[in-house]
């Protein structure tokens, strides 16, 4: 079966034009960017549509034309897609949750391990030409994190990826997530509550919806350890970022390692840009060449899979 396919916002995912999005079907349409006032016109006479990270509302899906059969959200989440208004209008919405697993999980204790050795501080010294780390006692503070407590919010893809590269670092390990059926081998399964005050390590990995938005607040972050220090490598909004600056400069928790933020990208003014115990990086965890090509080559077998009536993973 042919198919036509349009890319609404190519450049989210091919910034550095080092992918090939003609593998996506027969015919296919790239756009760098869209504009919400551009969408209906640029999906007409397509069967598929794909997004990545771009906000599509109700009321202009419900005004999709009757060709557009598929919607790919080139991603994990989907919560910038109505998924009510999909089906309403009978059209199937996919999405790609294990394309960046390892990525992912690797920013994520990548973060641990530079918050373990104030490495922020560190090469902040080193640019403004202060040596003392070298010629005194270490001014920093650099702690093991083997034997250290690693809580984890989610435990799907990525969340269970963190926790293998945790366990072989030596680290013991709580988790948090609504559909654990119980302890597994080395995880032991609790309450959020708990594993948020008895963790040295939180590290946020559930998606966002109306029931996570800002799971990290003044009450939950009041939980934690001063010495404790906060992941977030999944959705920004699962922290109330006010609170966390606040919790930040009040010094409530010893800091953040943030690859995502509540909004993207951060205001020029945002005191996260300047606190030496927050490391603060652009939603990179899944941009790396290799997660990005294999994202494009696992959405064009789940076009052709569609297309050729093969179970993929349906959303809506």
């Amino acid at each position: 079966m042919n198919a036509k396919t349009v890319v609404l916002n190519g450049e989210r995912m091919n910034y550095d034009h080092r992918l090939d999005y003609s593998i996506l079907s027969d015919e296919v349409k790239v756009y760098e960017t869209t504009e919400p006032s551009e969408i209906l016109e640029r999906i007409q006479g397509f069967d598929i549509v794909v997004t990545k990270e771009m906000p599509v509302s109700g009321d202009i899906i419900r005004r999709f034309p009757d060709s557009v059969k598929l919607i790919c959200e080139a991603g994990t989440g989907y919560n910038n897609l109505d998924l009510e208004a999909a089906r309403e209008k009978g059209i199937t919405v996919c999405n790609v949750p294990s394309y960046s697993t390892e990525r992912v999980a690797h920013t994520a204790i990548m973060m641990i391990m530079n918050l373990s050795s104030s490495m922020r501080r560190q090469i902040a010294m080193l640019t403004e030409n202060n040596h003392d780390n070298f010629t005194k006692c270490m001014q920093v503070d650099h702690v093991e994190i083997n034997a250290k407590t690693l809580g984890v919010v989610g435990a799907g893809h990525i969340g269970r990826e963190v926790i293998k590269v945790a366990q072989a670092l030596g680290m013991k390990i709580l988790a948090y997530d609504v559909n654990a059926a119980g302890d597994e081998p080395g995880i032991h399964f609790t309450s959020l509550e708990e594993v948020l005050s008895q963790s040295d390590y939180v590290s946020l990995h559930c998606p966002l919806m109306p029931q996570t938005r800002h799971i990290i607040n003044k009450d939950t972050l009041a939980l934690m350890k001063p010495t404790a220090f906060i992941i977030n490598t999944a959705r920004g909004p699962l922290i109330d970022e006010a609170a966390l600056i606040e919790a930040l400069q009040a010094g409530r928790i010893a800091g953040a390692g943030l690859d995502v933020q509540e909004v993207e990208p951060p205001a020029e003014d945002n005191p996260l840009y300047q606190m030496e115990n927050v490391i603060l990086t652009p939603h990179m965890g899944w941009r790396g060449l290799e997660t990005r090509q294999r994202l494009v080559s696992i959405l064009a077998d789940d076009i052709k899979n569609y297309l050729n009536g093969t179970p993929i993973n349906v959303v809506s």
